[in-house]
């Protein structure tokens, strides 16, 4: 009687630290707000991002290519988004910093902004299944698409350098406005940052 109680006894106790073990093995998630910053890595992220769409647009729209073509043409410029390279040593998703930038030119009321060429395709698809199946008071004509006056071109760089357990990580950012009449640059832009990051193991 005394074995089987004692048997019983260290079952219950491998039960409760088993439990004990795998509720501390939980996930624990916790809500943020989305203009929180949070640097977890010290890598790019979702705050870099919109921190530097927002200055580096706002810099852009102050320069004067935009009054000057106002006052030349009479209407707001348009500009579309080209390619914007990731020469980095990470992945950085470049479509999120793309769409960062078009909400900050969007939100400015200063410039129209034109669709990707991904975008246009799929819009000029759609064009045409409109032309077969929509009623005529509702089909958009093909050839009447606005055209770009701009484009913006720009790459991201990075330089690591580290020592030990201590890292510093240099982001710089540059973007050109070109217009699309002349290939003449109009706008030049860059944006720096630098990270210090110091952890008990070195991760690149």
């Amino acid at each position: 009687m005394k074995t089987f109680k004692l048997r019983s006894t260290s079952l219950l106790l491998i039960i409760i630290t088993t439990l004990f073990f795998l509720g501390g093995c939980g996930t624990e998630v916790k809500r943020m707000d989305v203009d929180e910053v949070k640097d977890l890595s010290g890598a790019w992220n979702d705050t870099d991002s919109r921190l530097v769409s927002e200055e580096m647009i706002d810099d852009m729209l102050k320069r004067p290519w935009v009054s000057d073509y106002q006052a030349v043409n009479g209407k707001r410029p348009t500009v579309i988004v080209g390619e914007i390279r990731n020469l980095s040593h990470e992945h950085i998703n470049v479509k999120t910093f793309i769409a960062d930038m078009e909400r900050a030119m969007i939100n400015s009321g200063r410039i129209d902004s034109i669709a990707s060429s991904v975008e246009r395709q799929e819009i000029r698809e759609e064009r045409k299944d409109q032309d077969l199946n929509a009623r005529e008071d509702t089909r958009n004509a093909m050839g009447q698409e606005t055209g770009a006056d701009f484009m913006l071109k720009g790459q991201i760089n990075t330089i690591i350098d580290h020592a030990s357990k201590d890292q510093v990580r240099y982001y710089q950012v540059d973007l050109t406005l070109i217009s699309m009449s002349d290939n003449r640059k109009v706008w030049l832009g860059q944006k720096k940052i630098k990270k210090f990051v110091k952890r008990s193991k070195l991760r690149s």
